[in-house]
Order: structure tokens, then sequence, then C-alpha cells
């Protein structure tokens, strides 16, 4: 069942969807609970993980770590699932 489920998501445009929302449930165990706090919106399309923050020195963090949240989120998936990180 659970075979069937991945591959269904994978052929689905559903997947970044539900990978939005498991990032955003393990979002403050991945980046900690500051970046969490003010970060407002995580979304995916295709391999790409767009972060929306309104903090200016927040966005600046997070364009310095954008190799280790690609890290960090594709480990906490358990696949490489995400190329590229974009900070609006």
């Amino acid at each position: 069942m659970a075979e069937a489920m991945r591959q269904f998501l994978n052929k689905s445009r559903l997947k970044g969807n539900v990978l939005a929302l498991q990032i955003t449930e393990i979002w403050e165990k991945i980046m900690g609970k500051t970046i969490a706090r003010y970060t407002d919106q995580i979304e995916i399309h295709g391999h790409t993980l767009y972060i929306h923050t309104t903090v200016a020195p927040l966005k600046q963090e997070l364009l310095y770590k954008k190799e280790l949240i690609v890290a960090r989120v594709n480990e906490a998936l358990g696949e490489k699932l995400i190329n590229e990180v974009v900070i609006r």
C-alpha cells in the first residue's frame, strides 16, 4: 500500500504539496525555532524549495545557508528531492 501511494504521488501534481506539508511539520527541527517562527510559508515546485519570509535579516541568513537547507531537507525526507532553494 505504501509503495502504491508513493508511486501515485510521484506521478501526481500533489507531490509538491504533500512534501511541503511534511517539511512544514519538521521545519523547526531542521532549521531551529527562530527561523521557523519567522518563516511565513514553504512551497515546493519541481525540485525547488521556496521559503517565504518578510524579515530582511533572515532572508540574508537563509541566502547564505542554501546548501545547508538543501542537505537538511533531503536528509529529513530520506531522498534527494530538493536541488535548489529560493528565498522570497
